[in-house]
């Protein structure tokens, strides 16, 4: 079994609970880790039989396109973007971090973690 790690992919997007929020936007960073078996692809060196990455990168920027009031309907989003794309996956993490959210004072970001 191996762990692949998408970490701090940035995003500007739209999501927010104030309207305000959802037409000025954010920047939103995004990690993912997903256990996947790798033995295949370890002993073969082809990317057809690995989790391609690039695909995994392509699912998260689609979701963070989508509009949505709250972290966690994003992570869930993600989540079943990448269970739907690579069904032979094991647990998948999503973790979505809003830069400088809107709270009233100095906070460097917010985030939400959801796995399964």
């Amino acid at each position: 079994m191996g762990i692949i790690h998408l970490e701090n992919m940035e995003f500007y997007a739209y999501h927010g609970h104030f309207k305000e929020e959802r037409v000025v936007g954010n920047r939103f960073l995004v990690d993912v880790i997903i256990e996947s078996d790798c033995s295949k692809a370890a002993v073969s060196d082809d990317l057809n039989d690995a989790d391609n990455y690039q695909l995994i990168y392509q699912l998260v920027s689609e979701q963070m396109r989508i509009k949505s009031h709250l972290l966690e309907n994003i992570c869930n989003r993600i989540l079943a973007a990448i269970h739907e794309s690579f069904p032979g996956t094991g647990k998948v993490t999503v973790k979505v971090s809003k830069i400088n959210p809107p709270l009233g004072g100095k906070v460097e970001k917010v985030s939400l973690t959801i796995s399964g």
